[in-house]
């Protein structure tokens, strides 16, 4: 069986970059699990993730259900991937904030066995802004492999940093962090 691939998302239009992402990563035989944060579904809905992993996505911490809560997720998942990573979302996990799916896997997630990759897409103000710098500097010194971002056509219109990595790059990080642990 193939690895275990906790794929979450923030808020973003790039969500739907994600769920192109996701569908790569199923159709290669490795089994995802969607979560997000509450923002995420003014994006994208949740018969899309369904669709794709087949399984209904994760999104509200407090739910009452038969889905794994945010403790036994961080265990089952071999990698977690959050793509897109909003400002917001990012700050979360910087700061322990553990207020809803997404960040409180997070601050259950073991990084010294298990990768945790962060995938950024936003405005470029936001991205250079020193509170961001400073959060995805925190992240990377815990073990967090925060990915770049590439130069391209941004929602607001503006060409700048900030846009999502190619998903082939992204696919590509993904793949090396599973067989490095798997060594």
């Amino acid at each position: 069986m193939k690895a275990r691939i906790l794929f979450q998302l923030s808020g973003s239009i790039a969500g739907f970059k994600a769920c192109q992402l996701m569908s790569r990563l199923v159709q290669a035989g490795y089994e995802v699990q969607a979560t997000c944060t509450k923002n995420t579904t003014q994006f994208i809905g949740d018969s899309t993730f369904h669709g794709i992993t087949g399984k209904p996505i994760i999104k509200d911490i407090y739910s009452v259900s038969d889905l794994p809560g945010h403790i036994a997720l961080a265990k089952w998942a071999d990698i977690a991937l959050l793509c897109p990573a909003t400002a917001s979302t990012i700050a979360k996990l910087a700061n322990g904030s553990a207020d809803d799916v997404v960040s409180a896997t997070f601050l259950s997630f073991d990084m010294k066995s298990k990768p945790y990759l962060v995938a950024p897409a936003m405005n470029h103000q936001m991205f250079h802004h020193p509170a961001t710098i400073g959060n995805l500097a925190k992240l990377e010194s815990w073990g967090v492999s925060v990915l770049p971002t590439s130069f391209g056509y941004l929602a607001c219109g503006e060409l700048a940093e900030g846009r999502l990595l190619d998903l082939d790059l992204i696919y590509e990080r993904v793949i090396t962090a599973l067989e490095k642990r798997a060594q």
